[in-house]
């Protein structure tokens, strides 16, 4: 069977409170941006596309070659800056997008190509995204590490800040160690149908949503089902403080 055809957006803006004009960031020479596109491009992606508000972005990208499209800088989310996209790009309700978030310099190409895969293979999903084993406690209790828990079938049940499931006699007391797999960090690629981007467009914010600040619990709590597969490859850090920026950047310096 064929690869099924996707597009990869690549969303980048330009505001940042910790770390401003975080896309157009140093390393190795280059933009952060330019890292990400450049990893989008070496997956099966049929088309991969630079979703901006901003103009200097574009001006850093258009020299590599990348297609950009300019979107407004009002966004409350990544899911709606993609909505975005796939309108001004006409995509046909069948299409599918995988959005690739831009501050992810070292995301493996085989994760882009596995979610879309996944959300080919689940006709009755809307989006698919991808899931690691959580290994230890600290990250664990950590609320700036998303969780998920998924149905028997792979469907996400629900994603939250907080340590979930709730292990009731483990964790009358905070523990030492996690002896099973029953824990899962949310990995924050996407794979979108149009159609269910094109809906997305005209909900509000859900109640969920703002209470835990996790866009994808707008389309649970609108009956919308997420498929959740185990990531293929171990995804490397994404940029989000001056020290992840710091460590990239040793990771990339050109040897010698």
């Amino acid at each position: 069977m064929a690869f099924p055809a996707f597009i990869a957006v690549v969303p980048a803006r330009y505001g940042s409170t910790r770390l401003p004009g975080k896309p157009l960031l140093d390393i190795a020479g280059e933009p952060m941006v330019a890292h990400v596109w450049r990893r989008a491009c070496q997956s099966q992606a049929a088309r991969v596309v630079v979703a901006t508000d901003d103009e200097r972005i574009r001006d850093a990208m258009l020299p590599y070659g990348a297609e950009v499209v300019m979107t407004r800088d009002d966004h409350a989310s990544g899911t709606d800056r993609l909505a975005e996209v796939s309108q001004i790009l006409s995509l046909g309700e069948d299409e599918l997008v995988v959005n690739v978030q831009g501050d992810e310099p070292l995301i493996p190409p085989a994760l882009i190509d596995q979610v879309a895969l996944r959300l080919a293979d689940d006709a009755e999903a809307s989006i698919a995204t991808l899931a690691e084993p959580i290994n230890d406690v600290a990250s664990l209790f950590n609320p700036n590490v998303v969780k998920v828990v998924r149905s028997l079938q792979g469907r996400a049940l629900y994603f939250s800040r907080a340590p979930i499931p709730w292990d009731r006699e483990q964790f009358k007391q905070q523990p030492a160690l996690l002896e099973t797999d029953a824990w899962l960090r949310h990995i924050g690629i996407y794979a979108y149908r149009a159609s269910f981007l094109a809906a997305y467009r005209d909900w509000p914010a859900s109640m969920l949503e703002q209470l835990e600040q996790l866009e994808q619990l707008r389309a649970l709590q609108n009956g919308h089902l997420i498929q959740v597969a185990l990531a293929c490859e171990v995804n490397p850090a994404g940029v989000d403080t001056a020290e992840d920026l710091a460590h990239v950047r040793a990771l990339l310096a050109p040897s010698g």
